[in-house]
């Protein structure tokens, strides 16, 4: 596994790959500016990993992304507030607080190397949203939504973006994902817990069982006592039923 770590603090740098060693993991370059770390890419074949300081001496490293496609995956060591460490959340960006911690490391390692399929030694595809994550730190105020999931499968995990999802839904005390390609997926959070996660543009929460993204709506019915049955592409385990106080509010958002 190719490693790299770009940090402007060279002592910073040098003790985080002393516990990497520990680790047995080698970082065997270490770079320091945006510049440098430009010029660096563009010349050699993008790592597997890389360990990232989101600021460097010459600015925010997400300029990097910015003018070169990086193929790697990505953890952020960060001494940022609580707004960035919110944003790294919501988009299950791996990030280490510094001072790092080993077991934090190694833990970070080892959801890093889970990604990896044993097959073809490659990176299961993971694009970070770069972007809202930059936009969140320079504006802290500004609402950052929840745009992918992991979610654990055996002694792997999953990434599953938002655009996959086509609806949740609670059930024997659980909460599910569904997927457009039929599969359902248990999750930590509450429904309750994604209404605040989700953006609500987007998102709707029908009944006590459901939140379904608009996109999904293949069909609108007519129900009994007043209520609509959304039909969906895939989910047929139950009814998706908009609970009769919702009617009124669920016409308003799908426009």
């Amino acid at each position: 596994m190719k490693i790299i770590i770009i940090e402007d603090e060279k002592p910073a740098a040098r003790l985080l790959q002393r516990k990497l060693e520990k680790l047995n993991f080698k970082a065997e370059i270490m770079l320091h500016s945006v510049e440098e770390s430009l010029e660096w890419f563009s010349k050699n074949q993008h790592p597997d990993l890389i360990f990232l300081d989101i600021q460097l001496s010459d600015g925010l490293s997400f300029e990097i992304f910015e003018k070169i496609e990086i193929k790697s995956a990505v953890i952020f060591t960060t001494a940022y507030d609580e707004y960035a460490l919110r944003a790294f959340k919501l988009n299950s960006i791996d990030y280490l607080l510094k001072p790092i911690d080993e077991e934090d490391l190694e833990t970070a390692i080892t959801k890093f190397e889970s990604r990896f399929t044993k097959e073809t030694n490659r990176l299961l595809d993971y694009k970070a949203d770069f972007n809202q994550i930059r936009k969140m730190l320079s504006n802290p105020s500004e609402k950052v939504f929840k745009k992918r999931f992991t979610v654990k499968i055996g002694q792997h995990l999953k990434v599953i973006s938002t655009e996959e999802i086509e609806c949740f839904f609670s059930e024997n005390k659980g909460t599910y994902l569904h997927t457009f390609d039929n599969r359902n997926y248990l999750i930590e959070s509450s429904l309750e817990t994604l209404e605040q996660e989700l953006d609500d543009k987007e998102f709707y929460r029908i009944s006590r069982k459901f939140i379904i993204p608009l996109k999904s709506i293949k069909e609108i019915l007519v129900f009994s006592n007043s209520r609509l049955k959304v039909v969906l592409p895939t989910y047929k385990e139950d009814d998706v039923i908009v609970s009769r106080e919702k009617v009124s509010d669920f016409k308003n958002w799908i426009g």
